[in-house]
């Protein structure tokens, strides 16, 4: 056997370049208020959101949490594990917002970094790198069945939401300026006012 020989006898097959990625992620211990989240093979770190970023947030879940036709429970730092598969190697993202039937109590007991089974809907608001929520965000939503997606993106003035997911995106949007309802289908089932937005 040579000296640059590296298979030994009992000896585990050495981890992949996504293993390390994903164990060196898992490692990470972000500044106080930073956020890390893994996104289609790379680390993102993101500073603490402005005021305006947490005034839509807030706006949003009082009108979700009073309006929807059905109770929900929201998150505002759940981390979901997303599976694999399309242009999405396995994330790990915590949306700006999670919503979940209250039934379901979905997130009591959950690991911090849970599956998304069982999820309504995300929400994401632009800030740093819009492209991510926009895009690369999207797409792992969507190849992990989150029935909907909403994004509220404060540097075009326009709330999407993206529905009926198929593959790694969504089939179905609709879009409107900020100042103009957007409505929510079942088990929301409610128009969201978006002129608080603006």
């Amino acid at each position: 056997m040579s000296a640059m020989t590296h298979d030994y006898p009992g000896q585990a097959t050495p981890p992949s370049q996504e293993e390390i990625l994903l164990e060196a992620f898992l490692s990470l211990a972000t500044p106080e208020g930073f956020r890390a989240e893994l996104i289609e093979g790379e680390i993102i770190v993101s500073p603490p959101p402005d005021g305006d970023h947490e005034d839509v947030i807030g706006l949003l879940i009082d009108q979700v949490v009073l309006g929807s036709a059905t109770r929900m429970q929201v998150s505002g730092g759940k981390g979901l594990r997303l599976p694999r598969g399309g242009r999405c190697p396995k994330s790990h993202v915590i949306p700006d917002a999670t919503f979940a039937p209250l039934d379901r109590r979905l997130f009591r007991g959950a690991p911090p970094w849970m599956d998304p089974d069982g999820v309504t809907m995300v929400v994401e608001v632009t800030s740093g790198k819009p492209i991510q929520d926009r895009i690369a965000k999207r797409h792992c939503y969507a190849l992990a069945g989150i029935p909907l997606y909403l994004l509220i993106d404060r540097e075009e003035s326009r709330i999407t939401l993206f529905s009926t997911p198929e593959g790694d995106d969504y089939t179905e949007s609709q879009s409107v300026a900020f100042g103009k309802p957007l409505p929510l289908p079942e088990p929301f089932a409610f128009e969201l006012r978006t002129d608080d937005f603006l």
